[in-house]
């Protein structure tokens, strides 16, 4: 693997995007410091935890073991991708009416974990929301919060078909990073690595 500094190209939350750093540089890392997309948040740093959990390509990962050479070309979604502008998801919509969020650390890898679910399975059953959530680590709220939240986020999009899923164009808040960023161009479920390899 070579030493020299890389540049690479992928679309971040609907917006093109060149990260730069070392080919080793996390993911993680290039998003929070280069993007400031800090929503994204560093738990254990060894793929354990969820705290970290992005959307790569349509799965869910952990950013803190993903390389930025294998970012190129890919579409990501972080937490701040998540909301159509000012509307909320309806998980995040639950997280909030059922008290699902606390210290906040793990809330966004578990809201992606979720989105995600019901992208893939639009009616999930409870062990199905429990399987789905198992990568994600929470020493707040016990879990039951948090999977009434997401059996919640599941009733509300079955009677609003048009809840939105993980976005695809700029959300405002993605905007402003651009306006800021100029320079950038911005202008499973187990957590899986790049390559496939289940990492829980």
């Amino acid at each position: 693997m070579p030493d020299t500094p890389i540049a690479v190209r992928c679309r971040v939350n609907g917006i093109d995007a060149t990260l730069h750093g070392h080919p080793m540089t996390r993911l993680l890392d290039a998003l929070r410091i280069e993007l400031h997309l800090t929503g994204t948040k560093e738990g254990c740093g060894e793929g354990e935890c969820g705290a970290c959990s992005i959307s790569l390509d349509g799965r869910l990962v952990n950013s803190c073991l993903v390389p930025l050479v294998q970012a190129g070309g890919s579409e990501i979604v972080t937490i701040e991708g998540v909301a159509q502008g000012d509307r909320l998801h309806a998980v995040q919509e639950a997280f909030i009416a059922f008290g699902g969020a606390q210290c906040g650390i793990c809330t966004p890898g578990m809201i992606l974990a979720a989105v995600t679910l019901l992208e893939r399975t639009p009616n999930p059953g409870e062990d199905e929301v429990k399987e789905a959530l198992a990568g994600n680590l929470c020493r707040c709220t016990g879990y039951i919060r948090i999977f009434e939240a997401v059996l919640e986020a599941c009733r509300r999009t079955r009677t609003a078909s048009d809840s939105p899923g993980l976005r695809r164009e700029p959300s405002a808040a993605a905007e402003r990073v651009c306006a800021t960023r100029p320079a950038l161009g911005v202008g499973p479920q187990r957590h899986e690595k790049k390559d496939g390899g289940a990492s829980r």
